[in-house]
């Protein structure tokens, strides 16, 4: 059935305008009261007084508490004048404008960086880049008892810091590692590989002043800093402070390359000559030793001959004083046989036609032609026995 036809009594109107009243929602009713009730709010002067009214206890309400991050501290300010110091965490406070919050960050750590001239003690000019980093120590005094920006005055103290350290030092503290007074002496090394070696040593010990020196000047760079910060009451803490680039300005640059040139290479021959010192000086020691010990060793040989030579004497003094006789003829025999073990001997017992060479493995061949030519019978020339 239609929805338009007789005896339907208009209940599948589709846009409801048949329908009795008694069939509407509870919702419209209830918007229609809303309405009506926001058009007589504002429909007066006493409506638009409430809302302002409304609008100003949600404004104090939110403005009753402050939350502070744990990386932050909170400085509270009461008309104006310093109240207190909040930690990390939720907070109430008065509502504004009775009381405010000025929330700092005391943990990041925050830089200043600049480059300046300045004079060493030896009035020489070097161009110098200093970083410094620093936090926050002290909210309320970072924020009201420094003049303009905290961070220009932390600027400018770091610039007079640095020119009353680099003014108390000489450039070559400054620039580059300290003398050849700061080397320390190398180890002796006898092998021909000392050069390298102790020139690296030389190398390391340098740098190791250099760096030393530079770390000092920083050091006192930062105390003093932190010290004119403090007399300050900036609410600042210094945590480094370190030289970029020290190096002497662009228009003397060549002639400080030159000085630095030349200070090398004195320290390259110094090296050389610790390692050629280094070589030279063991070896002579140990040649000095050995000559010592040699020297030692012949004067225990000598004694020892000597006292050997004594109790043979007086061995053979004891033997002599037994038997006189005998022990001359011993001692002469045993002393022409030890010279006759040393020379060649020739024995004739022929008459000059038949002789016979003794040691014949010892009997030196410059020696024979000459006992052959003496003897007269034998020839010089081929060597052979002259016959009668």
């Amino acid at each position: 059935m239609a929805w338009n036809e007789p005896g339907n009594n208009g209940q599948r109107d589709p846009w409801g305008k048949n329908r009795p009243t008694g069939g509407k929602s509870g919702l419209d009713d209830l918007l229609k009261q809303l309405k009506a009730r926001l058009s007589r709010l504002g429909g007066g002067p006493g409506g638009v007084l409430t809302i302002v009214v409304a609008l100003l206890l949600a404004s104090l309400l939110l403005s009753s508490y402050t939350i502070v991050d744990a990386r932050q501290a909170a400085v509270v300010l009461r008309f104006g004048q310093y109240s207190r110091t909040l930690g990390p965490g939720f907070h109430f406070k008065l509502p504004r404008p009775i009381e405010t919050v000025s929330k700092v960050s005391t943990t990041e750590v925050r830089s200043v960086s600049d480059k300046v001239r300045m004079l060493t003690s030896d009035e020489n000019i070097i161009s110098v880049d200093f970083n410094v980093q620093y936090q926050v120590s002290d909210a309320r005094k970072y924020l009201f008892s420094v003049s303009g920006a905290p961070e220009d005055t932390l600027r400018q103290a770091a610039e007079a810091a640095v020119r009353s350290v680099v003014g108390a030092n000489v450039m070559d503290n400054i620039l580059t590692s300290p003398g050849a007074e700061a080397v320390t002496a190398t180890p002796a090394v006898a092998s021909t590989a000392a050069t390298p070696v102790v020139a690296a040593q030389a190398a390391v010990t340098q740098t190791a002043a250099a760096a030393q020196t530079r770390d000092t000047l920083q050091q006192q760079t930062r105390e003093i800093l932190q010290a004119t910060l403090n007399s300050y009451d900036s609410g600042l803490a210094v945590t480094d402070v370190s030289f970029q680039n020290v190096s002497p300005p662009q228009e003397v640059k060549d002639a400080f390359d030159d000085v630095n040139a030349a200070r090398e290479d004195k320290q390259g021959t110094e090296n050389k000559a610790r390692a050629y010192a280094s070589q030279v000086v063991p070896v002579a020691r140990g040649e000095a030793a050995r000559i010592a010990a040699q020297a030692q060793g012949y004067g225990a040989e000598r004694v020892a001959r000597a006292t050997g030579d004594a109790s043979r004497f007086n061995l053979i003094l004891k033997e002599y004083h037994a038997a006189p006789e005998v022990t001359r003829r011993r001692l002469w025999l045993e002393t022409v046989e030890d010279v006759m073990s040393n020379n060649p001997k020739v024995l004739d017992g022929t008459g000059g036609r038949n002789m016979i060479y003794l040691p014949l493995d010892r009997a030196a061949a410059k020696d024979l032609p000459a006992v052959m030519q003496s003897s007269g019978n034998v020839d010089s020339t081929t060597g052979k026995e002259k016959q009668p």
